[in-house]
C-alpha cells in the first residue's frame, strides 16, 4: 500500500483531490473515499463529496493491486506498436474494450492478457492498463501500459491535454462551416442511466471537428477531443443537430443516411514515450466497411 498526503491548496471536493493526486478516476477515487482509506485533519472521511477547505490535510491509502479474474482468451488482435513499456492496438468494431455483466468473455482485455506478460496495476486491479477506452462500436487506435510508471504517465498526458487524438466520423447531414469547437458539460443521464447527455452540472467536455468533406446527406469529419467523457463525440454531435450515421443510441430515429456500422473511427493518436519522452505518431487507416460506406455516400 502507498500512503499519499497533500494539503490542500483551493477548496474542492475530495473525490476530486484524490483523483487529481492519485492520478485515477473520481469514481475509483469515490470507491477509496467509500472503503475509509481517507482522512481530511486526521477524521476519516467516507463521503465523496466532503467538500476540502484551503489548508486542510488530505491523506488517503492506494491499496495494493489485486489479480484479476479476467480470463486470457487467444483472441487475434492486432498489435500496431509494442515495447517493455507500452502497446498500440487498432481495436476493430464489435469489440468490447473490458469485460462487463453481459461481455466477460472476448473483450480486448481478454486478448491483452494472453498477448501480453506484462500490463499494469493501476486502480487496485491489476488490469491490462486501458488507459482510455473506445465504445464497442468504435474502431481505431487505443493505448495500452504494461507497467504503472507509463500509465501514471499516460494518465496525466491524457489529463493535460498534451496526448492528442483525432476521428473520423461521418454526420447526419452537410456541415455550414469548415471548422468548430463544441464546448459542453457532459453527465450521465438523469432520465436514461444508460446514455450521457449535455448537463450544466457535468463534467468538462471540448470537442474541435473539422470538416474533410461533405458528402451526400451527411459529412466526412475530423474530430479532435481534448477530454475524455463517455460518449463525448457522439453526445456533442447530436447537440449540434448532427449525430453520427449508425449510431443506435444517440442518431435519428427515422431516415438518416444508411451505413453499416457507427461510423466513427479513432483515427490518430501522439503521445510521449513514458521512458524515452520520444514524442511518437501512429495511424490506423479506416477498416473496408467504413471506407465502403463513405464511398457510397460520395456516389449515390
Amino acid at each position: 500500500m502507498q500512503k499519499i498526503e497533500k494539503t490542500a491548496i483551493i477548496d474542492m471536493r475530495l473525490d476530486v483531490l484524490v483523483s487529481l493526486e492519485g492520478d485515477v478516476s473520481r469514481s475509483q477515487a469515490a470507491k477509496w473515499i467509500a472503503e475509509g482509506l481517507c482522512s481530511v485533519n486526521g477524521k476519516a472521511i467516507t463521503k465523496a463529496g466532503f467538500n476540502v477547505k484551503l489548508g486542510d490535510h488530505v491523506a488517503f491509502t492506494v491499496p495494493d493491486a489485486v489479480e484479476s479474474t479476467v480470463e486470457k482468451e487467444n483472441i487475434p488482435i492486432d498489435i500496431l506498436y509494442e515495447d517493455e513499456d507500452v502497446a498500440v492496438v487498432d481495436k476493430p468494431c464489435g469489440m468490447v474494450v473490458h469485460p462487463a455483466a453481459g461481455n466477460e468473455n472476448g473483450t480486448l482485455v481478454n486478448a491483452l492478457l494472453y498477448a501480453m506478460d506484462s500490463l499494469s496495476g493501476i486502480g487496485g486491479v491489476k488490469r491490462p492498463g486501458i488507459v482510455h477506452r473506445l465504445d464497442k462500436d468504435t474502431s481505431g487506435l487505443l493505448m495500452v501500459a504494461k507497467n504503472d510508471m507509463a500509465h501514471e504517465s499516460l494518465s496525466r498526458q491524457l489529463s493535460e491535454r498534451s496526448m492528442e487524438k483525432h476521428y473520423l466520423a461521418v454526420v447526419e447531414g452537410n456541415m455550414k462551416e469548415p471548422q468548430g469547437e463544441i464546448n459542453k458539460p457532459i453527465a450521465r443521464s438523469k432520465k436514461d442511466r444508460k446514455k450521457m447527455a449535455i448537463d450544466p452540472e457535468g463534467r468538462e467536455a471540448l470537442t474541435r471537428w473539422t470538416l474533410v468533406e461533405n458528402l451526400r446527406d451527411a459529412a466526412l469529419l475530423d474530430v479532435q477531443i481534448l477530454t475524455g467523457r463517455t460518449h463525448q463525440i457522439r453526445v456533442h454531435m447530436q447537440s449540434i443537430h448532427r449525430p453520427l450515421a449508425g449510431d443506435v443510441i444517440y442518431g435519428l430515429s427515422k431516415g438518416g443516411v444508411r451505413v453499416p456500422r457507427l461510423m466513427l473511427h479513432a483515427h490518430t493518436l501522439d503521445f510521449t514515450h513514458p521512458r524515452t519522452g520520444e514524442r511518437l505518431h501512429f495511424v490506423a487507416q479506416p477498416p473496408a466497411a467504413f471506407q465502403t460506406a463513405v464511398e457510397k455516400l460520395r456516389n449515390r
